[in-house]
């Protein structure tokens, strides 16, 4: 049966190169005819008018979407972490075209552009996501909850028709806190307390620790060493690629010098993306505030979540997890695995919650061919 929350915290994982980050950078530049402010929000990835769509639901409710990829390619929708939204999913943007994939990131309740939904289950996604796909007019797709997406993800796997659902995966999953509230830290199990016992409070408290880090990491000394981080992340990236180029070739590459312009280039380009994992991570999760994160915090800590594991008759239902996942614990994990009829687990040692975005490609993969689509190009 078992073979073995946004891990997207890989807009961390997801570091492009120097090299990269430099021609981000001059493909900025090369518009200096309009002012500073509309070059900087023209060429920001978040421009595109696909990453800040809507529709209205039957209900009346609107439901945000961001679309990624290939418009033609297979469809699959995203569920994103928590708390978290549907940018998200911009650091794998840019493997989709090459895997062929139309990747639909789609807004829970009260996050993003969605509207809120007080009192809901987290069975009723599975009713927010057949509607969606009906008015998208997509008669078929797979879905693949990150983080605290993944139970989202199984909702769809009991409730929606299998004439629609072509694959069901949960990457990094939100654990089932039935598998015993033993398994989990005890600042979870406080922080479910308070969620549940004060919520009023506890959004209040949120939205003020937001504007604060907001207002911490954006002051000169905290900005500097965030860039510093992201340089050296991007010099691994570098030297990573130019040791893989050097092996395959033979030979020794020598390091290019690099110039003033160069430099101005990557500063610019580091800053940029500084601004960007802002965006992802503390902006767009909390811009209606922070209720719907509190909301949520109790739902993927209850242990009823509005359907019985057992009773998931999709197959295959697939689940990849990080052995060392401190946030989601692979005792829970495997629980869930052992319930769900037609579940396979896959298990990758050493890996945390933090650290399993390399393996996301490889999923994505799994779920196209669950589906009867075939990915291009080889797996990198």
């Amino acid at each position: 049966m078992a073979a073995r929350q946004t891990p997207w915290r890989a807009v961390y994982q997801a570091r492009p190169s120097r090299r990269a980050l430099a021609s981000r950078a001059g493909s900025s530049q090369a518009s200096s005819s309009q002012p500073p402010s509309s070059q900087a929000a023209s060429h920001s990835p978040f421009a595109s008018p696909r990453l800040h769509q809507t529709i209205t639901l039957p209900d009346g409710r609107a439901l945000g979407f961001a679309e990624y990829g290939d418009p033609a390619g297979a469809p699959l929708l995203y569920f994103h972490g928590f708390p978290s939204s549907r940018l998200e999913a911009q650091p794998v943007a840019s493997m989709l075209s090459l895997l062929g994939v139309r990747l639909i990131a789609l807004d829970r309740p009260g996050f993003g552009l969605s509207t809120p939904r007080p009192g809901r289950r987290i069975i009723d996604w599975a009713d927010d996501v057949g509607a969606f796909a009906r008015a998208a007019g997509i008669d078929r797709f797979a879905v693949l909850g990150t983080s605290g997406g993944g139970p989202y993800a199984l909702a769809c796997a009991h409730a929606l028709p299998r004439r629609m659902v072509a694959g069901v995966g949960l990457f990094a999953s939100g654990p089932p806190w039935e598998a015993g509230a033993q398994l989990m830290s005890r600042t979870r199990r406080a922080a479910r307390a308070v969620a549940v016992n004060a919520p009023g409070a506890m959004a209040v408290g949120t939205v003020a620790m937001i504007r604060s880090l907001r207002w911490i990491v954006t002051r000169e000394v905290v900005a500097r060493r965030i860039d510093k981080w992201f340089a050296a992340a991007a010099a691994a990236a570098d030297a990573g690629s130019k040791g893989a180029e050097a092996e395959s070739s033979g030979k020794a590459s020598m390091e290019s010098k690099t110039t003033a312009d160069e430099q101005q280039d990557q500063i610019a380009a580091i800053a940029a993306q500084r601004e960007e994992t802002l965006r992802i991570v503390l902006d767009e999760p909390f811009t209606q505030g922070a209720a719907a994160a509190v909301e949520e915090l109790r739902l993927l800590s209850d242990p009823d979540w509005g359907f019985r594991l057992e009773d998931v008759a999709y197959d295959p239902v697939r689940i990849w997890h990080g052995v060392e996942d401190a946030n989601a614990p692979i005792q829970a994990i495997r629980y869930l695995a052992e319930r769900v009829p037609h579940a396979v687990l896959t298990e990758f040692s050493g890996d945390s919650h933090y650290t399993m975005a390399k393996h996301i490609e490889g999923a994505m993969r799994d779920l196209l061919a669950d589906g009867g689509w075939e990915a291009r190009g080889e797996k990198a």
